[in-house]
């Protein structure tokens, strides 16, 4: 079993229940962990047989970029993105930061964290 993470991914999107977030935008961060046998790969030594990174990467774009009103929402797309794309992942972890979010005070982030096994 090995683990191949994505740690830290920046993107600019449009979710959240406020009519503003939705037309003004924020910064988010999406850190997402992936586990699977990935035994062949350390052999090989061949793309093809491991989880293609740049592929999650991918899945996780596409998503962020669909607007939303919840994080609950969103990461629920991109786990089904992740486990539809990759049916060999066994685990899926998964943190959505919202960073500044509008809550009439000063925040860092605000964070959905949600998790899938197989």
């Amino acid at each position: 079993m090995g683990t191949i993470l994505l740690e830290g991914m920046e993107f600019f999107s449009f979710h959240g229940c406020f009519k503003e977030e939705q037309i003004i935008g924020t910064k988010f961060i999406v850190d997402l962990s992936v586990e699977a046998d990935l035994s062949v790969s350390e052999d090989s030594d061949h793309l093809n047989d491991t989880l293609d990174y740049v592929g999650l990467y991918q899945c996780v774009k596409k998503e962020m970029a669909v607007k939303s009103h919840l994080l609950e929402h969103v990461a629920k797309r991109i786990l089904t993105a992740v486990r539809n794309g990759y049916p060999a992942v066994d685990r899926i972890n998964l943190k959505i930061s919202k960073i500044n979010p509008p809550m009439g005070g000063k925040m860092q982030q605000v964070c959905y964290q949600t998790e899938w096994i197989k």
